[in-house]
Order: C-alpha cells, then sequence, then structure tokens
C-alpha cells in the first residue's frame, strides 16, 4: 500500500513550497507487526513511472507486492527547480563543475532535516522499529552520494545503506577524507555499485570508485560492492539491483524469505505438493 502526502521543508525551500512523501507500507501488516524503515532519495522515481522523471521508476511497487518484504519504505521528492536545486540538496559539499558552474552544497541541511523532522514523524504515524538497527537509507547517483555520507556522518541513526551509482566524481578528495574523519560502528553494512557503462560518462570515475571501496573496507565497513555488467546511469538499471540492494539490507533477517528463493514456503505450494503426494501410486514414485 502507498501512501503520499506533502511537507515543506522550510530550512531548504521554505514553508510554502511542499514536495511529495511516499510511504510504502506492505498490504499483510497487522496491528501489532513493527517494521524497520528505509529512506530513499528522489521518492517521485521509486514507485510509479508516471511520476518518475525520465518516465521510468525503481519498480519498487511492483517489487514489494511480490515479496512482501517486510519493510517500510519512505521516499522524499526532489527539488525540482531549474537552478541546480536537487544538486545542491544532495551534495554534501560545495562545488564548481564545468557546465554547471558554482553549486552551494547543502546536503547537511538535508540530513538534519531528515534526521530531526522527518524520521520522528515517520515514527509517529507508522508502525516502525524505530532504533539505528532498523534504520536504513538508499539512493541513486547524487543520492548515492548522500547515502554514503549519512550513513559515515549520521552513523548513529542509520546502520544500513545502499549507493547505487554514486556521484564519488564530484569531491573525490572530500570523500576519501570524510571516509577517514567518520567514527562508525563495526555492524555498519553498505551496498554499493557502479555500472560498467558509466564509466565512461567521468575520467575519474573507476579510480574514484575503487579508492572509495578500498577507504570503506578499511574503515570496516561491511561492503558488498558490486560492477554491474552492462549497467547504466538509469532508473531501468537500478530497478535490476533492487533484489540485490534488498537482500543486502535485510541480510539475516530471517522471518523473511523472497517467494523466488523459498516458494516451497507458500501455502499454495504446499496445498500444491500435497495433491501431488496424495495423487502418487507406489509405482509412479518409483519410476520418479
Amino acid at each position: 500500500m502507498l501512501e503520499t502526502w506533502k511537507v515543506a521543508i522550510p530550512e531548504l525551500t521554505g514553508k510554502r513550497h511542499r514536495r511529495k512523501v511516499y510511504v510504502w507500507i506492505p498490504d499483510w501488516v497487522e496491528e501489532d507487526d513493527r517494521l524497520p524503515v528505509l529512506y530513499m532519495f528522489d521518492g517521485h522515481n521509486l514507485f510509479d513511472d508516471e511520476e518518475a522523471t525520465y518516465g521510468k521508476s525503481w519498480g519498487l511497487r511492483e517489487y514489494m507486492e511480490a515479496t512482501g518484504a517486510p519493510l517500510i519504505i519512505v521516499g522524499v521528492e526532489c527539488n525540482h527547480s531549474p537552478n541546480h536545486g536537487r544538486l545542491s540538496e544532495y551534495s554534501p559539499f560545495s562545488f564548481r563543475e564545468e557546465g554547471i558552474g558554482y553549486v552551494h552544497g547543502r546536503g547537511k541541511i538535508t540530513m538534519e532535516w531528515m534526521v530531526n523532522t522527518l524520521k520522528p514523524m515517520i515514527d509517529e504515524r507508522y508502525p516502525t522499529l524505530p532504533e539505528r538497527e532498523n534504520t536504513f537509507i538508499a539512493g541513486s547517483s547524487m543520492g548515492g552520494l548522500m547515502t554514503v555520507y549519512a550513513l559515515l556522518q549520521y552513523n548513529h541513526v542509520f546502520s544500513r545503506g545502499a549507493a547505487l551509482s554514486p556521484s564519488l566524481w564530484l569531491a573525490g578528495k572530500k570523500v576519501s577524507q570524510l571516509i577517514r574523519d567518520a567514527e562508525i560502528d563495526p555492524d555498519t553494512v553498505l551496498y554499493m555499485d557502479y555500472g560498467e557503462e558509466e564509466f565512461g560518462n567521468h575520467d575519474i570515475m573507476r579510480s574514484a570508485y575503487a579508492q572509495a571501496a578500498f577507504r570503506l573496507m578499511e574503515k570496516g565497513v561491511l561492503l558488498t560492492s558490486r560492477i554491474v555488467p552492462g549497467g547504466r546511469h538509469c532508473e531501468a538499471s537500478w530497478e535490476r539491483e533492487v533484489p540485490l540492494m534488498m537482500d543486502t539490507l535485510l541480510e539475516e533477517r530471517q522471518e523473511w524469505n523472497p517467494p523466488e528463493e523459498n516458494p516451497e514456503n507458500s501455502e499454495e505450494s504446499q496445498e500444491l505438493q500435497e495433491s501431488e503426494a496424495s495423487e502418487e501410486t507406489p509405482d509412479e514414485t518409483e519410476e520418479e
């Protein structure tokens, strides 16, 4: 079940400008259930193609309906201002880039709002498990960079993250310094990937990715790193990585078994097995 409502972020765009919040809750949730929460950037690109910026979403609605994953997903619409509003809100650092110009990084303001305003709001309205070990964060591109930043800088809030195609090219030295200076718990988990076809977009990206992965592992992060064969910088490519991302975020949660991996656990499968068993004769069983 997907719920949407609007919220203002006064610290970023004032009280009058309101943007959508998307909240996915599994249909099977009952009154006493409590679930982990995954916070995501670019909420408008997550669930429905009709709302996605380029007409293709991550397909999270279909994935969550098919798997019944025990997870609440919270996505917030980005800043659509043509004056690099999204870049500004999704960058932990100020930077200057050819063809873009100077961008004032307001990623810290974004995260302070998410941690101190949005999260308490979600915990009050929905059946969450609010503790750090049950609070995750994920995003792609600039949202992927923000995921790395949030997991390191707000490690007391987020225990796991997923950074798909993170924009590590933006400020490689600052990212390295961020990782070196971070104080993180040893149970911190990160899924991080980059598409094979993306490396041509930025000359330094291959080394930037390798250095970040090395420093994260050196820091003790439980890192799942992947170069996606044929992967590109788009929602269709990120959609294909959702199962791996979710497996990493929900690893060790034995109460959830994806249907495609454990079909024998479903009621329909059990009924089918019982029916087949009752129809078998000794001769048929020997032949099999």
